[in-house]
């Protein structure tokens, strides 16, 4: 990743550090609830003032924001989305009406550069990506954006005009840049810009053994796959034979939830599992505070899916909380592994139980990794220090042609 920004670029935030520039902020749907990173980022701002783009407005009352433009879908929405991708197998994409109308309000909103999250809706995005006359884009990948339907030539080469037109491609970790090159990015685009958390809000408490052997072992996500849920059932099955009155909370919605009761139930373990359903911030900074051990053994989807570097781990991480998870896309960036987490291969069942036995039985290497974890994401993941990252890339990508 390169480091330093030309002399012009300086000059250029000289100029506007008067008044804060507008970044305009493109959310397809502003916000679901799964996007608080997004909120987070957008909402810490300072040197550029955020104005937010969408197609539908969604949680108002949970993610407050005062400029926000709807766009809404045209009526016939559905009819395109029909003939674009089942009768011309192509992307669905905006049509020409739609970007011209976007980039006239991004200049009646004074944009100096559109911010759009994500990589697949930069393509979805692509007939204003390619106008002339319009503010320099950002487009985000946090993920499955960097995966998912590259295997489809007309998605591939989509996404390769979307590399050509975008000013600057940022990831959440290095491994999500590497992917991007290998699908075609140029590596001077490209910009890490990890999450950031607002660590204020997550209080830090040290962990200790519990007397009575009540481990409690927490997940939070979404249901699905790449999370490595049934991994996490398999191996809690191993520690509660050793650890009779452990049990383990999964957090979070989604398909799979049946099919883990399921597991529990042939695991002979279902009294020991416990589903929260959706939880609140505060819920789960309770959870994590009454909880002893992380688990998140990611692992590559049957889609292709990956992830960057989880939210919930940090948070978790950032509360005290040893985590124990997996070589999978960019967490062992996030970690220094065998400090502030460990980690196990995808799909190994039986790693994951022996180390979390193991450091139920180390007292004070049980400590002192619920520590270092803390201090890792501080020095990481701090939000005031990756918004000024994000504010400097704006004031890079402000500088740069549209082509």
């Amino acid at each position: 990743m390169r480091r330093g920004f030309p002399s012009h670029v300086h000059l250029f935030r000289a100029n506007l550090a008067a008044v804060p520039p507008i970044a305009a902020q493109y959310v397809v749907t502003f916000l679901k609830p799964e996007m608080l990173h997004v909120y987070r980022q957008i909402s810490a701002l300072e040197a550029w003032t955020p104005v937010v783009f969408c197609q539908k407005r969604e949680n108002a009352e949970h993610f407050p924001f005062d400029d926000v433009h709807v766009l809404a879908k045209p009526r016939t929405h559905q009819l395109r989305r029909f003939w674009q991708k089942s009768v011309l197998g192509h992307p669905i994409m905006i049509y020409p009406s739609e970007a011209c109308r976007l980039r006239d309000e991004l200049k009646r909103a004074d944009a100096k550069v559109v911010h759009i999250y994500f990589g697949h809706i930069g393509v979805h995005l692509l007939p204003f990506l390619e106008l002339a006359d319009r503010p320099p884009a950002v487009v985000s990948f946090h993920g499955a954006d960097a995966q998912i339907d590259f295997d489809r030539p007309a998605f591939r080469q989509s996404m390769k005009r979307v590399f050509h037109h975008s000013a600057r491609l940022l990831v959440r970790s290095e491994s999500l840049g590497q992917r991007l090159i290998a699908h075609g990015a140029p590596k001077e685009k490209i910009r890490l810009h990890r999450t950031g958390l607002s660590l204020s809000e997550i209080p830090f408490h040290p962990r200790e053994v519990p007397e009575n052997g009540e481990w409690r072992v927490l997940q939070a996500c979404r249901l699905i796959p790449k999370k490595g849920l049934m991994t996490t059932v398999r191996a809690f099955a191993q520690f509660v034979a050793r650890w009779p009155k452990a049990k383990l909370i999964i957090a979070g919605t989604g398909p799979m939830q049946e099919e883990l009761r399921n597991a529990a139930r042939s695991l002979d373990i279902a009294e020991k599992l416990c589903f929260t359903g959706f939880v609140t911030q505060p819920k789960l900074r309770e959870w994590e505070r009454s909880s002893h051990f992380f688990l998140h053994p990611s692992e590559l989807g049957p889609d292709g899916d990956q992830e960057g570097v989880p939210n919930s781990m940090l948070e978790a991480m950032a509360s005290g909380l040893p985590v124990i998870a997996t070589r999978h896309g960019g967490i062992p960036e996030a970690v220094e592994e065998g400090v502030s987490a460990i980690l196990v291969a995808e799909r190994d069942a039986d790693a994951l139980a022996r180390q979390l036995l193991a450091l139920a039985d180390d007292h004070a290497r049980y400590a002192a990794m619920g520590a270092a974890a803390a201090r890792r994401v501080a020095a990481e993941f701090d939000i005031f220090t990756q918004t000024r990252r994000l504010e400097a890339i704006y004031t890079e990508c402000a500088a740069s042609p549209v082509v």
